[in-house]
């Protein structure tokens, strides 16, 4: 017997690529139940060759879905995560609206797997921040190794990281561009075609944005409370996939060489490291890939113990809808939960 998923957000990037990894990884559902607001009722999306009709989430009764992949915006998380959790469905969300409750674990499954079960508390379990998420893949076995003391991170991060709307505006600036249309912004706050924006959420009181808040308070949730931060979050004229330049420092010594080989055996992590022309992974290929890419690793002689280094991911599969998808499968591997079908 097998469970009944739904998707919640179906309509999205991340729900329909959702949608796509739980079919390509023989995820063992019985029944997929595709869900959104009710002005996509009706709406047709795809998993596997199979096609399904997306119902409306306000109305839906939970009561024998056994997980909710939330991938609807943080306001509708807020709003419906508890009541969901409260039917005996687990919530694995993909939006910021958890990921600071104490009562709730934050999860990548490669980092720390331990913490999932702490989600009986609220049957919520939240997904980090795409560029937290692939950052934290890279940290994790460079940490048990050598333990990092400090990060500075500058990311690149792609159009889609912001929804449908902001591949759509790279699109429809680019090709602005070439036919000398006038060019408009909406999604974005300047031009994102051809440009970079050091721009990425609200900004807050110290100056930082809050994607950059979240990486530190991220990274310190899932990895180690004692690691200090400081992150610059930039929008790049990329459509799938966000790369982050990261240096390092720890309190051991620790060669390039010994990390490039700590990596090559770390869960999760590609390294494609050679010091050659085109010897290291960018967003464009990094697309429709599960891997964390690690590239460029160097020893930086600034700082004692010191590393730089260049990782890039999908932000749509590692950075949300795989690592969803992965959480949900680390909970069936540890039996921490049942079909309410098989046990009813």
């Amino acid at each position: 017997m097998g469970f009944k998923i739904a998707v919640a957000g179906a309509t999205g990037n991340v729900g329909r690529e959702m949608l796509n990894i739980l079919e390509e990884r023989g995820f063992p559902a019985d029944e997929i139940v595709p869900l959104a607001s009710r002005r996509s009722v009706g709406t047709e999306v795809s998993y596997g060759d199979k096609t399904l009709k997306v119902k409306a989430l306000e109305s839906y009764d939970f009561s024998d879905t056994d997980i909710c992949l939330m991938s609807a915006g943080g306001s509708v998380a807020k709003e419906y995560s508890p009541k969901i959790g409260q039917q005996g469905c687990v919530v694995i969300d993909n939006s910021s609206a958890w990921r600071y409750d104490q009562d709730v674990p934050l999860i990548v499954p490669e980092v720390n797997p331990d913490a999932v079960e702490g989600f009986t508390k609220k049957n919520i379990i939240a997904n980090p921040n795409c560029s937290t998420a692939q950052l934290v893949v890279a940290l994790k076995p460079l940490h048990e190794a050598a333990t990092i003391k400090r990060v500075v991170v500058s990311t690149y991060q792609s159009v889609s990281g912001s929804g449908k709307e902001g591949m759509d505006e790279l699109f429809e600036q680019t090709r602005a561009v070439f036919v000398a249309d006038p060019i408009s912004n909406k999604k974005f706050t300047k031009r994102i075609a051809f440009n970079c924006i050091p721009h990425i959420d609200v900004f807050m009181e110290d100056g930082f944005t809050k994607e950059e808040w979240k990486m530190v308070a991220e990274t310190k949730k899932m990895l180690d409370p004692k690691i200090k931060l400081t992150a610059t979050c930039v929008r790049v004229p990329v459509f799938i996939g966000h790369a982050e330049a990261v240096n390092l420092e720890f309190e051991k010594p620790i060669t390039a060489d010994e990390a490039r080989e700590i990596l090559r055996e770390a869960p999760g992590c590609q390294v494609i490291d050679k010091r050659e022309d085109g010897g290291y992974v960018t967003p464009y290929e990094s697309a429709g890939e599960d891997a964390t890419y690690i590239s460029r690793l160097r020893e930086d002689p600034t700082v004692d113990n010191g590393l730089a280094l260049w990782v890039v991911a999908d932000n749509l599969r590692k950075g949300a809808a795989l690592n969803t998808v992965q959480i949900a499968e680390l909970l069936v591997a540890r039996g921490l939960i049942q079909p309410k079908k098989e046990a009813a």
